[in-house]
């Protein structure tokens, strides 16, 4: 016989008399040996001959050789069923998941907090995470045999209970059960990491495991300080995703557990409280196997399944790398602009470049931190081929001024457009309450702004995007006060542990902003665990902070130099903004352009959007908008607007843009009428002329 390839037969012995819930006592009887035989082999002391191995498998009711090869796949025969939380005993009500709530439920929300997880909990460091999405409907046949997999008749009572309640959950579960029943049809969306940790830990105690399948609010997140998310929440928008607030789970674990790593599997629906055949159930229920320790008895605890099992569920994965499958049941996207699969195939692909294309693109001496990838099926059948998320095609001239900072080739001066310019910006990192010393403002950390030339067709430009950790774009902040016609740019601005630097301000403005950021990680701002932890005045650095990244960018831009070629270099040269009522100088106390983006569209129509600086006033500024084409001979014709709307701090009334007193800065847009030009839009230069409007303030 050839020699086990599993794990020591005390521990695999152990392991089972703990699923049967049997003593060893229990089993030496059934043997018909002594307790002390059972225990040395438990304990290692010695091995039961190859014809007791068989008997030990039979007693548990597994095949013959099962003793002998110990495979850690072996599952127990034990029935899996769904346990339902009972009502809580004080009276007390939950109608839904509070967590669920914190997010929209939005595939490019998911995107955002799920892939930030895998990221998180990615294992070898030198190598990426490898992160696929998978849409796959199901229908006739294949949907029922997953919902039978799932035991859905089982489960379809309580869902039918749970929604006879008055509550948006309730509403929300009705529809989704008869669409069910109308259309035959059902999206899963199985989100799905390698080369992560995966689930790991004990079924109710301390662990990765409990923090995702047992508790709210848990992040549990052991990422050295690095970690994007803090609060635990994030791993709610894979339930809120879910018109049937179920996901089920499989996960192949770094640290095995119980001798097992992998298909770790169990299921979790989140319902709100309701009652069936007079009892009452708080809502949470999981799918697995029944518990049978003591302190945790007709719970439904997580299995060690079969390839089979996870089959039925639609929980396979792509060889043995440590990560974990979420399966969202039911998946939906809730914002209304995603409704066939191709749609939400795109917007899923879209969303992973949008928010995680730096950490996508790897350098000369240093990997990329990960890789993406969707995938479309029907009834087990590819309908969309998978799709690898490409960052440069998505965010061409991003992923150019990252590239190069990651391969040196930085510069201090703009003097081509494909240069990519790197200065330093401080921010100042208040101490912790506590921990500085009298009239101490903090440790500076130099972060790192790299800004390029604007790609041709980048409709979204002049903004700095921001990130920390593992350089998920955190936010994106449009610079102040910019030189009248600075040509279109793009910046990234490298924070904390983004920056690939260590040392403690390094750390210490990691720290910071992350608990500037609140549950969405989409701003750096006032929070609670900001004023709770930081002496006062940290607000004010953040302040200070932004500041200096404008500062920042108008030096870099006002010290450009660029070798003009053509395209967006012509339509600045084409390009001229005046003040209210002239050409020249303004005196002080009037509406003044701080800043202006401008592109001629296909049809021939000016695009402008134009950012004004206003004093303090009194009454409200009423200025008129007038376009003119600044022609080689003649006076200038006026042209009409196409489209005048109001941005920031203004609106429109009878065709005037009016500024509340006290309003210091306004962004209008406006687009041209090409049926009113004289030339064609790209042979004259536009003139906007910001006028004081009649009866108006201005």
């Amino acid at each position: 016989m050839t020699a086990p390839q599993g794990e020591e037969f005390g521990i695999w012995l152990e392991c089972q008399l703990t699923r049967a819930d049997m003593e060893q006592a229990d089993l030496a009887q059934r043997l018909n040996l002594t307790r002390a035989a059972v225990s040395a082999w438990i304990h290692g002391r010695s091995e039961p001959r190859e014809e007791m191995k068989r008997a030990i498998a039979a007693v548990f009711d597994f095949d013959p050789d099962t003793a002998h090869d110990r495979p850690t796949d072996i599952t127990s025969s034990r029935t899996r069923r769904w346990h339902h939380r009972p009502a809580h005993t004080d009276g007390g009500r939950e109608y839904g998941n509070a967590a669920a709530f914190a997010f929209d439920a939005d595939l490019s929300v998911l995107a955002r907090e799920a892939t930030q997880n895998s990221l998180d909990e990615r294992l070898d460091h030198t190598v990426p995470v490898r992160v696929r999405y998978v849409l796959h409907e199901l229908t006739g046949e294949h949907l029922d045999a997953f919902l039978a997999a799932m035991r859905w008749d089982e489960l379809r009572r309580h869902y039918e209970a749970a929604a006879q309640g008055g509550q948006k959950v309730s509403r929300g579960l009705q529809a989704a059960l008869d669409d069910l029943d109308e259309q035959r049809s059902l999206l899963l969306l199985r989100v799905e990491d390698y080369n992560a940790a995966g689930l790991t830990g004990p079924e109710y105690q301390d662990g990765r495991y409990a923090a995702v399948v047992r508790r709210q609010l848990d992040s549990h997140k052991q990422a050295g300080g690095r970690a994007g998310g803090s609060y635990g929440l994030g791993k709610a928008t894979l339930w809120a995703t879910s018109r049937l607030g179920l996901v089920l789970v499989n996960s192949t674990l770094s640290e095995p557990h119980e001798g097992h790593a992998e298909r770790r599997v169990i299921g979790r629906v989140d319902l709100p409280w309701h009652e069936l055949d007079g009892d009452a159930y708080a809502g949470p229920a999981w799918f697995g196997q029944t518990e049978t320790e003591p302190h945790h008895e007709g719970v439904s605890r997580s299995w060690w399944a079969s390839e089979s099992e996870v089959h039925s569920l639609h929980l396979d994965r792509a060889g043995n790398a440590p990560g974990t499958s979420f399966l969202v049941v039911g998946a939906h996207d809730a914002s209304g602009d995603a409704e066939t699969l191709q749609e939400m195939h795109d917007k899923l692909v879209r969303s992973l470049a949008d928010g995680f294309w730096a950490s996508m693109i790897g350098g000369k001496a240093a990997a990329a931190l990960m890789e993406a990838s969707v995938t479309t099926l029907r009834d087990g059948q590819v309908l969309i081929s998978e799709e690898r998320v490409d960052p440069h095609a998505h965010h061409p001239a991003l992923g150019r001024a990252f590239q190069a900072y990651l391969d040196g080739g930085t510069v201090p001066v703009l003097t081509a457009s494909d240069q990519v310019a790197l200065v330093e910006v401080p921010l100042v990192v208040s101490p912790l309450k506590g921990r500085g010393r009298a009239r101490d403002k903090g440790r500076e950390h130099q972060a790192l702004l790299l800004l390029t030339a604007a790609g041709e067709r980048d409709e979204r430009h002049s903004r700095v995007v921001c990130m920390r950790g593992n350089r998920m774009t955190i936010t994106e902040q449009r610079p102040r006060e910019l030189p009248l016609g600075t040509a279109p740019f793009q910046a990234v601005l490298l924070a904390g542990f983004a920056t690939g630097r260590e040392g403690e301000d390094v750390e210490l403005a990691e720290a910071f902003l992350r608990a500037s950021e609140p549950p969405e990680h989409d701003r750096w701002d006032r929070t609670e665990e900001l004023t709770t932890l930081y002496e006062r005045g940290a607000l004010t650095r953040l302040k200070e902070f932004r500041a200096e990244i404008d500062k920042a960018v108008r030096g870099l831009v006002a010290r450009r130099d660029v070798a003009r070629t053509g395209g967006p270099a012509v339509l600045r040269e084409l390009l001229r903004l005046d003040g209210a009522g002239g050409g020249g100088r303004r005196a002080q106390g009037f509406p003044v352009v701080r800043s202006v983006q401008a592109r001629v569209e296909d049809g021939g129509a000016w695009h402008v959007t134009v950012g004004l600086k206003l004093p303090e006033a009194e009454d409200p500024w009423v200025l008129t908008p007038v376009a003119k084409f600044d022609v080689r001979s003649g006076g200038r014709p006026a042209v009409g607007w196409a489209e005048l709307t109001p941005s920031d701090n203004c609106r429109l009334e009878n065709g005037d843009l009016v500024v509340d007193p006290g309003v210091r800065t306004a962004v209008f847009t406006g687009v041209t009428d090409p049926a009113t030009h004289p030339v064609r839009g790209g042979l004259a230069r536009l003139v906007v002329d910001v006028q004081k409007a009649r009866g108006g303030s201005a």
